[in-house]
């Protein structure tokens, strides 16, 4: 790929999560504070790999936001197109964790500062000096912030950025399911790089068949690489004729799955940085999808995902412990 300053910048939302943390001695549920949101999380494990990133958005003008932005800039991510909202207070989600360690979402984002970022603060210089634009749906569920995700965009495509997509669909932030298909279906026209879970494409698609749901993807918006998370049973990359699979890692020690399709996103990231996106391999998406898939796993051991993602040899670690390559 064409060498730019930044290698990754992606747009959207960047939040507290209170993720359950045992009893009181009252016997009251604690929660801890993390940093979270999946397109920062993104950039997180991005810049734990080497890799030059800048996030855009906005936080409250709070003591939530005054910390997201430290933290954040802490990682070494640029957040020189970062804003503080004086009005609105940062976007705060509580995370319920099941016993499988899956969860579910509560939101208090009506409104949230995520939602207040506007095209006149899309910085397209910033752009321009990315190789690769990533953003999901949560920066399109109202009217301000939709236009700004769109200016991003076309600046994006204007400027040869490649554009990655992850829908992240969160039914409760959605005024309805069709609203949220509608701008889903922008970015997939809009996309080179697709990562979508199991449950997504079957709510997109309406196809219970995983491949033939890709299929439908592919047919209908040519999207050169799609990625498929599938949790527990691993994921998949679809890429022209080449359809790879590799299990996933199994962990006793798993705690919840925050963040881990994030994590997964972002190696997939840091591997088309490195190989490009033309004339990938077989063995190339094997080692893009089991490297991914490593990453995911040890993020699902800890608690949040923005401020404690793998190393590269903690990952290449696990790998060889299970005697993969």
């Amino acid at each position: 790929m064409k060498k730019k300053n930044i290698d990754v910048v992606a747009l959207g939302e960047l939040l507290i999560d209170f993720t359950e943390y045992g009893e009181s001695k009252q016997g009251n549920l604690l929660l801890e504070v993390n940093p979270g949101g999946a397109p920062c999380n993104v950039l997180s494990i991005l810049t734990k790999l080497g890799n030059q990133t800048a996030f855009i958005g906005k936080v409250g003008d709070d003591q939530f936001g005054k910390m997201l932005i430290t933290r954040v800039s802490d990682l070494g991510i640029d957040t020189s197109s970062l804003y503080k909202d004086p009005e609105v207070h940062t976007t705060l989600a509580f995370v319920h964790t099941f016993p499988d360690g899956d969860r579910d979402f509560s939101f208090y984002r009506n409104p949230g500062a995520d939602m207040m970022l506007t095209e006149d603060e899309i910085s397209e210089e910033l752009i321009k000096q990315s190789q690769i634009f990533h953003f999901g749906t949560l920066s399109m569920t109202h009217e301000g912030n939709r236009k700004a995700t769109k200016k991003a965009l076309s600046i994006a495509k204007e400027n040869g950025c490649l554009v990655s997509f992850d829908p992240n669909l969160r039914p409760p932030l959605w005024e309805n399911l069709d609203t949220a298909k509608e701008q889903a279906e922008y970015g997939l026209q809009c996309c080179d790089i697709l990562k979508i879970s199991d449950n997504e494409i079957q709510w997109f698609t309406g196809e219970e068949d995983f491949d033939k749901g890709i299929a439908i993807l592919q047919d209908k918006y040519n999207i050169p690489l799609i990625l498929l998370t599938m949790g527990r049973d691993g994921s998949r990359a679809y890429y022209k004729e080449l359809r790879v699979e590799v299990k996933s890692f199994i962990q006793e020690n798993t705690i919840e799955t925050t963040g881990a399709g994030d994590t997964f996103g972002g190696c997939i990231l840091h591997h088309i940085l490195q190989w490009g996106l033309e004339g990938l391999t077989e063995e190339k998406l094997r080692k893009m999808l089991t490297f991914a898939n490593a990453a995911a796993s040890i993020i699902t051991t800890r608690k949040g995902a923005l401020s404690v993602m793998p190393s590269e040899d903690e990952i290449y670690g696990l790998i060889k412990a299970n005697s993969f390559y």
